[in-house]
């Protein structure tokens, strides 16, 4: 049954590509426009008039807010983060933001994963040389072109303890890692064999591997800077699959390019898409991937498949996954 008049997504393409469908959201209304992307000087002309507005990375100011009201009533985010919603304005205009929790935990922890086997096997190196030539003429049978290493016995730092977090704790077990984790509240981590919960410093100088999966608040702005930075191992690995400002760009570009660390693996920037001048891009042993931790096809499903309930959940009296 038709409920409202008008839904719009000024940001679709990167949540469905094409390989999922938006037709669920057929069952609220006939009036559904699927934007793939929307520059800041659109929002106002093509979300005026939605009572219903979903969005991914489009940023929602206070004035953008006002201009669309009286109409608009409900936001929903295609994403956990919500930092691009002026919450403060929505809940005084009376507009509810909801946004799509713990649907990507599996997929980013395996991310996490990905980026560590990365330093430790150096798979690609290897299966470019080989098919360069290299093994053909080789007097050996076997021959390795950097340092390879095991997970077991190593420690791995996690910074922040959420559902991510956690998920990726329980795979570093698996690999015999022993497990440090910091966090802003005391976690119950009687399910792990090792997890233990320590301050800050101690994980910086312990952990072999550290990966950040915290939200990104005032205080964590910038949590990896010079200061922390210098605290690490100098065989130390930093992952960032949490939000890109957590990392002070210069002053990791500065610690991989002096070897004050060995590598770093990051799935986001504070600017996204890249800014070219990001000193990253040059940096030594930095890997970068363009946000990818969470697009597994699998996972995009799921995103939609709780967008369709949070709406649905919404219009019926009983909201879910509110944020303001």
């Amino acid at each position: 049954m038709v409920i409202i008049m008008k839904i719009v997504n000024l940001d679709g393409y990167t949540t469905n590509p094409g390989d999922l469908s938006w037709d669920f959201l057929k069952k609220y209304s006939d009036d559904v426009t699927v934007y793939e992307r929307t520059s800041p000087d659109e929002v106002v002309k093509r979300a005026k008039g939605a009572d219903i507005l979903i969005i991914n990375k489009t940023v929602l100011n206070a004035d953008t807010l006002k201009a669309l009201q009286p109409e608009l009533k409900y936001i929903g985010l295609q994403s956990t983060g919500y930092n691009v919603v002026d919450l403060e304005t929505a809940t005084q205009l009376g507009i509810t933001v909801c946004n799509i929790p713990s649907y990507s935990t599996n997929a980013v922890a395996q991310q996490v994963f990905a980026f560590i086997l990365h330093f430790t096997n150096r798979v690609d190196l290897h299966s470019e040389s080989v098919h360069n030539g290299d093994w053909t003429s080789c007097p050996d049978f076997c021959y390795t072109l950097s340092p390879l290493a095991e997970l077991d016995g190593k420690t791995l730092g996690i910074i922040g303890f959420g559902s991510i977090g956690r998920r990726v704790a329980e795979i570093a077990e698996t690999f015999g890692m022993k497990v440090l984790i910091n966090s802003r509240s005391r976690k119950d981590l009687s399910a792990f064999k090792s997890a233990e919960q320590v301050e800050l410093s101690n994980l910086l100088y312990s952990s072999n591997y550290i990966t950040c999966h915290c939200p990104l608040t005032a205080e964590t702005e910038n949590l990896i800077n010079t200061n922390t930075l210098s605290q690490m191992k100098k065989t130390a690995v930093l992952i960032n699959t949490s939000r890109g400002p957590v990392v002070d760009e210069k002053a990791l570009a500065d610690a991989l390019n002096t070897g004050r660390i060995a590598g770093a693996a990051l799935d986001v920037l504070r600017t996204e898409p890249a800014d070219s001048a990001n000193p990253l891009l040059t940096a030594k042993n930095c890997i970068i991937t363009p946000h990818i931790a969470w697009a597994a096809k699998e996972t995009r499903a799921r995103l939609l498949a709780i967008l369709d309930k949070n709406i649905e959940c919404y219009l019926g009296g009983n909201t879910q996954n509110k944020v303001n």
